[in-house]
């Protein structure tokens, strides 16, 4: 789950100000047992080992470097976070929400 202390508290979730990753209140007990499944922006399932292309240009954090759209991946490894994928772009190794990339 997030880490940032500024969390808004919806009917049926809870909300990230700063990221805008969101999580139910209670998950429940079956749907933890249910294997994960990541979508690209466009629906199709994401697996260990495939290369995704970035939809939109995404600035990165800590300085004024952006990623444009359309860079591939190397092979990516699914995490259990809330940034879903990670993964080397560019030669850095970043995480990145699946929303933002489409399966290469």
């Amino acid at each position: 789950m997030c880490e940032m202390p500024e969390i808004l508290d919806r009917a049926d979730r809870h909300e990230c100000v700063t990221c805008g990753h969101e999580w139910p209140h209670a998950a429940a007990p079956e749907a933890r047992d249910a294997p994960r499944v990541v979508k690209d922006a466009h629906g199709n399932v994401l697996a260990d080992g495939d290369c995704v292309t970035l939809v939109k240009d995404l600035k990165l954090g800590g300085g004024n470097q952006v990623l444009k759209v359309g860079t591939k991946s190397k092979p990516i490894r699914l995490v259990d976070d809330d940034h879903e994928i990670s993964c080397k772009m560019d030669g850095m190794a970043i995480g990145l929400k699946a929303r933002f990339v489409k399966k290469a």
